[in-house]
């Protein structure tokens, strides 16, 4: 048998359990990612607006009594660059550069202490207390909760020093210290451990849900090969019943011609109906060429020409258009032809073999062949053609 086509490499399918895990995950991986993007839209409007409408102020009113004023304005600015870059890279998911960002922070905590003077120590103008910690939320977003807390340890340490260095040590004095280091710390930690927890359980429900849709879908898939399966079953003994129950009954004389053709026409029919159920990228090439290597096997010479590439059919459609062929194939004489032109709204199946005597193997469209395939059989005295055509509508 000569094939005209190059037959593309059949792809690897994906294995069922593996691919239904990984389409699960990626529905719950999606469910979570639009929810932490709520909670990064938060972190990032309160971190910069907190930044512009209460430090800046603050700043700028007690400009002048601060112990260096230029290094609390230069460090301002830097955390509104960090704050920038974190929250662009935030909104795009993109990484950050994590532990440099969190160095900068750092030094710009220690310099604002220093620079702000004992007189503004526990004002709004020492704005590290009140906004460094949104701005760690930023930089440390995505990573363990762990991080977030040494990062506001080392804060509190650096404050410390601070009051320890300009000695503010009295009890009132310390209370004052933790109270605005808990006051100015909970909320941040808060949002920040809430969100990941939010994104966790949106993960969880999602892939619970997908979970329970893949068993519905797979129960229902099951339902439908078991139907596929009976249809089948019902059209191959269809096919064969008669012809077995006339030779077992010995109506039939297994060296008569025509029974010998029936017998051919029942089992390439049959060849075809198991190909149905394969899984391969082209099924209708593969029905044809199972019928076409069954001719070839018992001693018919057929060319099989296959043009383009069918597009994807449903099993009756395929049956319309094969059934035909398969008939002309098993009544054909001294050699065929067999070609597949085929596009993606059309696909014309058809057969040339020499005329003999006899009837026809396929006989006239039948009435209900005035769907989407059309059945055309003509014969001259020298040649049978037979043709099936699908368009799409």
């Amino acid at each position: 048998m000569e094939d005209g086509t190059r037959r593309p490499p059949r792809p690897r399918l994906p294995a069922g359990p593996a691919a239904a895990v990984g389409e699960r995950m990626a529905a719950a991986n999606a469910v979570a990612s639009a929810s932490d993007r709520g909670a990064r839209v938060a972190a990032v409007t309160i971190a910069l607006a907190w930044h512009v409408a209460i430090g800046l102020p603050a700043v700028l009113g007690a400009w002048s009594d601060l112990a260096a004023p230029a290094v609390v304005g230069v460090a301002w600015l830097v955390t509104a660059a960090v704050g920038g870059l974190a929250g662009v890279r935030l909104l795009r998911g993109a990484p950050l550069p994590t532990r440099r960002l969190a160095a900068v922070l750092l030094l710009v905590d220690a310099a604002v202490f220093a620079a702000a003077g004992e007189r503004h120590l526990f004002t709004a103008a020492n704005w590290v207390w009140s906004g460094l910690a949104w701005f760690f939320l930023l930089v440390l977003w995505g990573r363990p909760v762990g991080w977030l807390l040494a990062l506001l340890g080392m804060h509190a340490v650096i404050a410390l020093g601070e009051v320890l260095g300009h000695g503010v040590t009295g009890p009132a004095d310390l209370t004052r210290y933790a109270m605005y280091f808990y006051g100015t710390s909970s909320l941040p930690v808060a949002v920040f451990v809430g969100a990941a927890a939010i994104a966790a359980l949106a993960r969880d429900r999602a892939s619970t849900a997908a979970a329970a849709g893949a068993v519905a879908a797979e129960r229902v898939a099951a339902d439908r090969a078991r139907e596929d399966r009976r249809a089948r079953l019902a059209l191959v003994s269809g096919t064969a019943e008669e012809v077995l129950a006339a030779l077992a009954a010995g109506h039939a004389d297994p060296a008569d011609p025509e029974v010998r053709r029936r017998c051919v026409l029942a089992a390439a029919r049959l060849r075809r109906l198991i190909a149905e159920s394969d899984d391969v990228p082209d099924p209708l090439l593969h029905e044809l060429r199972a019928a076409a290597d069954l001719a070839d096997r018992n001693g018919l010479p057929i060319e099989l020409i296959a043009i383009g590439v069918p597009p994807d059919l449903p099993v009756e459609v395929r049956r319309r258009l094969a059934d035909p062929l398969t008939a002309a194939l098993a009544d054909a004489r001294r050699w065929a032809r067999l070609t597949v032109v085929a596009g993606p709204d059309e696909v014309v199946v058809s057969l040339v073999s020499p005329d003999h005597d006899g009837p026809d193997a396929t006989g006239p469209p039948g009435a209900d062949e005035a769907g989407p395939v059309e059945h055309v059989h003509e014969r001259d005295g020298e040649i049978r053609w037979t043709q099936t055509r699908w368009r799409r509508t």
